[in-house]
């Protein structure tokens, strides 16, 4: 097989390339390890950036997502029983997000590329990158039980943290920045519907809350717990009461319902330098993770494949591979910042399992400035809202 811009990963990054690219007239083969059911049902985000909404109404995948996809114009922080709303479009300029679950961004992306895009082959697992410094590398993967290689121009891993495409790149030229958090989030989904009509943030002396959702009728919702923590060993009604104590206020109330899934998510931040190694280029989790907090994982990842395909698509119009050369540290100006909004609203939010009161008390002095001063309060919107693709 050959194509010009071979994809690992059928995730949204690697799906929204492929769909970018076929906008283009560059033509590309997407590898997926899994099945398609399993890549259509995968529990991730669900917080989509203005630009992120952005990019996929101009792709040609916004269509469900401006039906069924919740706008909102804010979030509400939490503190002391204190209830503070962060107005977006007020201190942005109009600019807001969007609830729309990573497993629909990508059933509506394969949708399209089945009917429209290249290849994209589901069982179909990435053994390796080879000959990513040269001129032609290609990717050797496993499909229908048989080896087979496909040749490209350009090899663009989308395969998370555990794929094989950042392992092309040799050991002695890269750098990585890591950060692991002693507490993880226990998440569930909920058949009831939302208790508020925006996220809510909530930093309480027992550790923090979010309070979220998948639609008008499903809730998802999350607690910090120890790392390490088993999602059953918390019982249906004691992770009901836990949610109370931390959302507590004096005028507002949780609604209950069955829990239909628990899960636990460890926290981390990581950091892969370069981003690219000859013609190998890494975009989302293959490249960087931040944790939850600041809901920017997708959103950093759309924000690679449009840097590329922007490159590639600069390169195929005047020959220049300038935008191609720069996609490393294109890139990792916005991943930095996105790792540094992540890192700044977690340790706003969360409390450590040793902290100390002095720490505790300037965790409500964050959260006091922020209510109080539209310069703080603005940092905070721009940074949730998303930073600008390149």
């Amino acid at each position: 097989m050959r194509t010009t811009v071979g994809i690992i990963g059928a995730g949204p990054a690697g799906l929204l390339l492929a769909r970018l690219l076929h906008h283009a007239g560059i033509d590309s083969v997407v590898l997926e390890s899994r099945d398609r059911s399993y890549v259509e049902q995968r529990q991730r985000a669900g917080i989509l950036e203005q630009g992120t909404v952005d990019v996929l109404r101009a792709a040609g995948a916004g269509e469900r997502m401006e039906r069924e996809g919740l706008r909102h114009d804010g979030i509400e922080l939490r503190y002391d029983r204190k209830r503070h709303r962060v107005d977006f479009p007020a201190l942005t300029g109009g600019r807001s997000v969007m609830v729309y679950a990573q497993t629909e961004v990508c059933k509506d992306l394969i949708a399209l590329q089945l009917k429209e895009g290249g290849p994209l082959l589901f069982e179909a697992e990435a053994l390796a990158v080879e000959g990513a410094d040269g001129g032609s590398p290609s990717i050797r993967f496993r499909h229908e039980g048989r080896e087979d290689v496909l040749e490209c121009e350009y090899v663009v891993g989308c395969d998370g943290f555990w794929g094989v495409a950042r392992k092309a790149i040799p050991e002695e030229l890269t750098r990585v920045f890591e950060r692991t958090y002693p507490f993880g989030w226990l998440g569930i989904l909920a058949d009831v519907p939302p208790s508020h009509d925006e996220l809510v943030y909530a930093r309480h002396d027992r550790g923090f809350a979010l309070l979220s959702m998948r639609s008008p009728s499903v809730s998802r919702l999350y607690l910090q717990v120890p790392e390490g923590t088993d999602a059953e060993s918390w019982g249906d009604e004691e992770i009901w009461d836990e949610l109370e104590r931390r959302f507590e206020t004096d005028d507002w109330r949780l609604q209950r319902g069955p829990i239909t899934q628990k899960s636990v998510t460890p926290m981390r931040s990581y950091v892969h330098e370069p981003m690219r190694h000859g013609r190998l280029f890494l975009a989302g989790d293959a490249a960087h993770i931040v944790p939850p907090t600041g809901a920017k994982g997708l959103n950093l990842a759309v924000g690679d494949v449009v840097t590329f395909a922007r490159a590639l698509t600069h390169q195929k119009e005047t020959g220049s591979t300038e935008l191609l050369d720069a996609y490393s540290e294109t890139c990792l100006g916005r991943v930095w910042q996105a790792e540094r909004f992540s890192y700044d609203m977690t340790t706003l939010l969360h409390r450590a399992p040793d902290a100390t009161p002095f720490e505790d008390r300037l965790q409500v002095a964050r959260l006091e400035r922020i209510a109080s001063s539209e310069a703080a309060e603005t940092d905070l919107a721009e940074g949730y809202t998303g930073f600008p693709f390149g």
